[in-house]
């Protein structure tokens, strides 16, 4: 058996050409190869090594990594999560009233106000993340501004009627 080769090595393949290791595994090699892209071949396999680089076995794979990386930008951005619309509400309208009759409605897609609540809502969550993990906060401070977020989101439950699931509902003080 070959020394594993270290990510960054570079290898000649009799079928892709030249290319360069992006990722190893104890029995495989992301290569990426000039004229071919990314291939996966598996160690033992017959190459040219051009330049070797010397690392220890990757034992996290790139679906582990690209995945760890999803999560993260979930948890600290404004990436929100797949959150449907009631299907009653779908294709919808709202509808707002002025008093008066002399001035022209506001009409809004439902989907399109929903998706701003939604978005509403995520930023809030990132808030209460920066704010729990926050070193410049001390932890009362910490206390009042999860406390005041909450009720932010108790003033919010009026549009729980909008979301499909009860599940993303916003919750106030007296559910938590």
């Amino acid at each position: 058996m070959k020394n594993i080769l270290g990510i960054g090595s570079r290898i000649e393949h009799s079928e892709y050409g030249k290319g360069v290791v992006t990722n190893v595994t104890s029995n495989m090699y992301w290569v990426t190869f000039i004229d071919k892209g990314l291939e996966t071949i598996d160690v033992d396999s017959e190459f040219d090594v051009i330049q070797a680089v010397e690392d220890e076995v990757d034992t996290v794979s790139f679906y582990e990594v690209e995945n760890s990386l999803r999560e993260i930008l979930k948890k600290w951005s404004d990436v929100s999560e797949i959150v449907p619309l009631a299907d009653k509400y779908k294709g919808g309208l709202l509808v707002l009233q002025p008093k008066d009759v002399t001035m022209a409605n506001k009409e809004i897609p439902i989907n399109t106000f929903f998706h701003k609540i939604v978005m509403l809502r995520d930023r809030l969550r990132v808030m209460e993340q920066k704010i729990n993990s926050s070193k410049s906060l001390d932890d009362q401070d910490k206390v009042d501004l999860q406390q005041y977020i909450t009720r932010c989101y108790g003033s919010l439950t009026t549009f729980n009627v909008l979301f499909k699931n009860s599940s993303q509902h916003f919750k106030g003080e007296s559910s938590k």
